[in-house]
C-alpha cells in the first residue's frame, strides 16, 4: 500500500492534465505564430509579380490537403454531436468495436493541422532564399508521405480504418456489389470535393512532370494546365460511381427513385465535359455554340439537384412547426413530396 508521501511525490512528478493542456496550447501558438512570420518574411522578400504567380502556385499544392484537413475536423464534429445525441453511428456505418471516436479524429487533424502549415512554410522559405531543389521537395515529400500512411500495411496509424476507408473506396470504384450506407455515404461526399480533386490533378502532374517551383503552370505550352484532358476525368469520376451505384441499387431493390437519382448525377457529365471544351475549341466557336450548351446543361443540373434535394434528401418536416401551412399548396407538396390530407 502506498503511502501518503509516495502519492504526493508521484503527483509532483506527473503535471496535471489542465497544465498540460495549457502547455499544448502555448506551444501550438508559438508554432503557429512562427509559421506566420516565417511565410510573411519569406512572401515578403520576393519580387511583386514573382510574389502573385508564386502565391497561386502554393495554394495550388497545399490546398487540397488544407481542405482535406478541415474536412476531419468538421467530420469530428458530426462524431462528437452524435455520440452527444445518442446516435448509434457505428451500426450506422458498419464500424467494428474498434472505430476511431471523434476524439481520435480530432488527434489525427491536430496532427494535420500541424504538419500541413510547416511543410507550406518551408516550401515559402526556400524558395524565397533560392533553394529551389529544397523548396520543390516539400510538397513532393508530403504527397508520397499521405499515400504511404494510407497504403501502409503495418500495424500504425490506426491500421483497422485505413482498411475501412481504402476497402469503400475500392468498392465505390467497382460498384459490383450491393451498396451498403458507407458506399453512397462516402460517394456523395467525393461528389462534392470538385476543388480538392481538380487541384490534385494539377499538382501530382506538376510532380510527376517536375514543374514543381518552376512557376510554369500558366504558360500555354506546359504539360499541366486548364486544358489538361485529365481534368474532366477525375472531376466526373465521382458523379460516375453514384450513377453506378443507384443503378445498382435499382437492380437490387427494384425502386424508380434510384433511376430518378441516377439521372440526377447523370446531367452533371455534360456540365463537366462542356465546360473542359473550351480550352480546346476557337473562342468564337466556345461563344456561340458551346457556351450556350454549357449554361443550359448546368442550369438542369443545378435546378434538378435542387429540387431533388428539397424533395427527396432533405428533411424539412420542422418547418411545418414554424410556417403552420394551414392547407395544401404547390410549396408544401415540394417540401414535403406528398399531397396533403386535412383530416
Amino acid at each position: 500500500m502506498k503511502s501518503p508521501s509516495s502519492q504526493l511525490h508521484s503527483a509532483a512528478i506527473f503535471p496535471s492534465p489542465a497544465f498540460l493542456w495549457r502547455f499544448k496550447v502555448l506551444l501550438f501558438m508559438i508554432w503557429g505564430f512562427s509559421c506566420c512570420k516565417i511565410g510573411w518574411d519569406s512572401v515578403m522578400r520576393m519580387s511583386a509579380d514573382l510574389r502573385n504567380l508564386f502565391l497561386y502556385e502554393v495554394f495550388l499544392y497545399y490546398n487540397p490537403l488544407l481542405l482535406v484537413t478541415l474536412m476531419v475536423w468538421l467530420w469530428g464534429v458530426n462524431l462528437w454531436v452524435f455520440s452527444q445525441s445518442n446516435v448509434g453511428y457505428a451500426k450506422i456505418f458498419d464500424l467494428d468495436q474498434n472505430h476511431l471516436t471523434h476524439k481520435e479524429i480530432w488527434k489525427c487533424s491536430t496532427w494535420m493541422t500541424i504538419i500541413v502549415p510547416t511543410s507550406m512554410t518551408a516550401y515559402l522559405y526556400f524558395y524565397s532564399n533560392g533553394n529551389v531543389s529544397l523548396a520543390a521537395l516539400q510538397p513532393v515529400s508530403l504527397y508520397i508521405a499521405v499515400a504511404m500512411v494510407l497504403i501502409s500495411p503495418f500495424d500504425i496509424f490506426y491500421l483497422s480504418s485505413r482498411y475501412l476507408l481504402l476497402r469503400t473506396l475500392w468498392r465505390i470504384a467497382l460498384p459490383l456489389q450491393a451498396i451498403s450506407f458507407p458506399d453512397f455515404f462516402l460517394a456523395d461526399i467525393l461528389t462534392s470535393m470538385a476543388k480538392v480533386f481538380s487541384d490534385l490533378e494539377r499538382s501530382v502532374c506538376r510532380m510527376v512532370h517536375r514543374q514543381v517551383a518552376t512557376i510554369a503552370w500558366l504558360e500555354a505550352d506546359s504539360v499541366c494546365g486548364s486544358h489538361s484532358i485529365a481534368i474532366p476525368l477525375v472531376l466526373v469520376f465521382p458523379y460516375l460511381c453514384r450513377l453506378f451505384q443507384c443503378l445498382r441499387q435499382f437492380k437490387d431493390t427494384k425502386e424508380k427513385t434510384t433511376l430518378f437519382n441516377a439521372l440526377k448525377y447523370s446531367t452533371a457529365v455534360p456540365v463537366i465535359f462542356l465546360s473542359a471544351l473550351k480550352y480546346h475549341v476557337f473562342p468564337d466557336r466556345w461563344t456561340n455554340f458551346y457556351s450556350p450548351l454549357w449554361l443550359l446543361s448546368s442550369a438542369v443540373n443545378s435546378l434538378y439537384s435542387f429540387y431533388w434535394d428539397i424533395a427527396r434528401d432533405w428533411d424539412l418536416s420542422g418547418f411545418s412547426r414554424i410556417f403552420k401551412f394551414s392547407r395544401s399548396s404547390m410549396l408544401s407538396n415540394m417540401f414535403y413530396g406528398r399531397k396533403w390530407v386535412r383530416g
